[in-house]
């Protein structure tokens, strides 16, 4: 016998807690809620030199946003600390295929790639020890900026079938992060609604106009997303406006609060999609998602900043 859909919030009138319970229905039926494909297959470098501000959790929880809906989708683990392959619990231990031998040209893509019990579209390129000193042995290389674009063709991607790419660097402005933004057309910024929350990003910005100038004049910032936000705060809500009012429309409408369900999940192996669904941080990040994928399919989707 097939379990009754549950009621919509038009079905029963709407009150705000008739919309939340139709958002977490969302969430627990993903099944029930397509996402549309983008035009093209999307590369996105997930990149803030300033740590703590949910770069990979943002990374892993809207790859698997995605990937529930359908959309299968790839994370690459630029990060040597290797959070994004534990929030998704695939295998990281030194000697396991990994991101370290795709930049040396040692395995393929699709060799280093894993896929997370999370979700059969849901597929990770692991971070090991070994990429810690990867910069130093990239700075003798030949392409050593375009390392890992020559690693991540088309040919490449269509092996996995990917519709979408996030890219997990670390927090830093090295040859890593540089190779992230080569390899990729899109650059996706978090932002922490806190006091120091634009320290640094006048040279993330920076650095990104030079990739743009020098090695990959397709490169755009196409989104920038809040995340830790706190409602109890004016604190907040000022940081907020001030993004706004600076960057437009390149900011999504989603705000990422800050949530202890968030902060758990990777410490069992987990995005926050898995360890709690029904959560707050669980249907914000579903929120962003969609909005990430309705820019995908309305245009090509090249963002601008001024």
């Amino acid at each position: 016998m097939t379990p009754p859909k549950p009621e919509t919030s038009q079905d029963i009138g709407w009150t705000p807690i008739a919309e939340e319970a139709e958002r977490a229905a969302k969430v627990l039926h993903p099944e029930d809620n397509t996402l549309p494909r983008p035009t093209h297959r999307r590369v996105l470098t997930v990149a803030n030199q300033k740590g703590g501000v949910g770069k990979t959790t943002s990374a892993v929880n809207l790859a698997a946003a995605l990937a529930v809906h359908g959309l299968r989708t790839l994370v690459i683990d630029l990060d040597p600390q290797g959070n994004a392959s534990t929030a998704l619990n695939v295998e990281h231990r030194s000697g396991t295929p990994s991101v370290y031998e795709v930049l040396l040209g040692e395995v393929s893509l699709a060799e280093a790639a894993a896929v997370s019990e999370q979700s059969p579209n849901l597929l990770c390129v692991p971070a090991t020890i070994d990429l810690a000193g990867s910069e130093i042995e990239l700075v003798s290389m030949s392409s050593r900026e375009s390392r890992l674009k020559e690693a991540l063709s088309a040919e490449a991607f269509d092996e996995l079938g990917v519709d979408y790419v996030f890219i997990d660097c670390p927090p830093s402005l090295g040859l890593l992060t540089v190779n992230a933004m080569v390899a990729a057309q899109e650059v996706l910024i978090p932002i922490q609604c806190e006091y120091y929350a634009l320290e640094g990003l006048g040279q993330l910005l920076s650095n990104i106009e030079l990739v743009q100038q020098h090695l990959n004049p397709t490169l755009a910032v196409s989104t920038i997303l809040l995340t830790m936000y706190d409602g109890r705060t004016k604190l907040a809500d000022q940081v907020t406006q001030e993004v706004r009012n600076h960057f437009g429309d390149v900011v999504l409408k989603t705000v990422i609060p800050r949530s202890v369900k968030v902060s758990e999940a990777p410490g069992y192996g987990q995005t926050v999609l898995a360890y709690d669904p029904g959560s707050r941080g669980a249907m914000s990040y579903m929120d962003a998602a969609k909005e990430v994928a309705e820019r995908g399919a309305e245009k090509g989707v090249r963002g601008e900043l001024s």
